[in-house]
């Protein structure tokens, strides 16, 4: 049986592993090995040291990210549940942004409405109707998921304790409140240099994405970390990712919200990385 000094070292040296991999931008063995490939709390416990690692260094929280809200994903993944992480300042982006590709790994996009939150989520039943009282508005969106693990050999606890494989972000510009669009019945495309690569709607994010938004103000709220007013929250994706190379451009189109669209410099500089601001 293990102690609880040899689960806090296990899990301390998953979180390092993680963080080196994060700080070097060079890819890691999975972390399943110290945990085990299943354990929730364990994989949660790390994020959480992860994320403690990225806040002393000087990167600020700013909202929540939703993954694995496709049934077909929880299913190859072996799980019957999403999981969340964490968005940082330094990972956003706006439309039109030039995002240096040198700074993710193994980049993959996905289409998604993201929401801004008015209110927090920390009491009461957090139901959808509570959810959609909480939302100031929503914004056509890309995430850029990324794996600090080689290969994105993941399972589930290694996409968890990476921070939800986390990238970086991108907001479209037009916002929409939720009596200008309902987000179950959005419709969605992705287009690649022009290219469409990937297609969706509102339904395919757990049957609507403010459902989604539900289970995770209810996770956020029992992790000890309730959802907060002025927090962006990507809802999951709408559609199949796809992977990224540098030069490419990406578009969104999600009907009721308009596009977004972003670049894939080659370029090692970060001058257009937006703080996140987006209260």
């Amino acid at each position: 049986m293990t102690s609880i000094t040899e689960r806090d070292a296990a899990e301390a040296q998953a979180a390092a592993r993680l963080l080196a991999a994060l700080q070097t931008r060079t890819a890691c063995m999975p972390i399943r090995d110290l945990i085990g490939p299943t354990d929730l709390p364990a994989a949660y416990r790390v994020q959480e040291r992860l994320t403690a690692g990225r806040v002393a260094g000087g990167a600020r929280i700013i909202g929540r990210k939703i993954g694995l809200t496709s049934h077909a994903v929880q299913e190859q993944m072996g799980v019957d549940q999403p999981d969340f992480g964490v968005l940082f300042d330094d990972m956003a982006y706006t439309d039109g942004d030039a995002v240096p590709i040198d700074r993710l790994l193994q980049p993959k996009a996905e289409a998604e409405v993201a929401f801004v939150l008015k209110k927090d989520l920390g009491d009461g039943p957090l139901d959808t109707a509570q959810i959609a009282d909480a939302i100031d508005y929503g914004v056509a969106a890309i995430e850029i998921c990324d794996s600090r693990i080689d290969g994105w050999n993941i399972a589930f606890a290694d996409t968890v304790a990476d921070n939800a494989s986390s990238g970086v972000y991108v907001l479209g510009t037009a916002r929409k409140t939720l009596e200008e669009f309902a987000p179950v019945d959005v419709g969605m495309r992705m287009l690649i240099n022009g290219v469409e690569v990937s297609t969706g709607n509102g339904a395919a994010c757990l049957g609507d994405p403010l459902n989604a938004v539900a289970w995770l103000a209810r996770a956020a709220r029992d992790f000890g970390e309730p959802l907060r007013a002025g927090q962006v929250i990507l809802s999951g994706a709408l559609g199949p990712m796809r992977p990224l190379a540098a030069g490419d451009e990406v578009t969104v189109q999600i009907s009721g919200l308009g596009e977004v669209t972003a670049r894939f410099s080659e370029a090692a500089s970060h001058s257009n990385q937006q703080e996140g601001n987006h209260e």
